[in-house]
């Protein structure tokens, strides 16, 4: 029994280690998102809040509500494209069935959105 459960601590380890290091040769992971007429341009990064929302001055005539909701649907997808991004640079070194268990789903949709390092 005490084998076993070494040998499970040791591939935790062993797991941590190498999502660490691919984590830390990738970068930081963010996704990036537009509105169709490029209006609304968000950069999120997975499960945080967006760390760039650019709006340019045609988005103002939206009013504050349409604006507000744009920024918020943009946002999201913004999110699910650094999801996806993080979903892909992890699953060279774990189980992608283990990711989506975690909470990172891939989005298949995520090309539409783009991502970016």
């Amino acid at each position: 029994m005490d084998d076993d459960v070494e040998r499970v601590a040791r591939k935790v380890r062993d797991v941590e280690q190498a999502v660490s290091e691919h984590v830390t040769r990738s970068g930081p992971i963010t996704g990036r998102a537009s509105s169709p007429d490029g209006a609304v341009t968000v950069v999120a990064t997975p499960g945080g809040p967006p760390r760039q929302i650019t709006v340019s001055p045609a988005a103002l005539r939206m009013g504050p509500h349409g604006l507000a909701a744009e920024i918020m649907r943009v946002a999201d997808k913004a999110q699910r494209a650094a999801s996806t991004r993080l979903h892909q640079t992890l699953e060279r070194v774990v189980d992608p069935r283990e990711l989506t268990a975690m909470g990172l789903p891939r989005d298949r949709d995520s090309e539409e959105f783009g991502w970016q390092r």
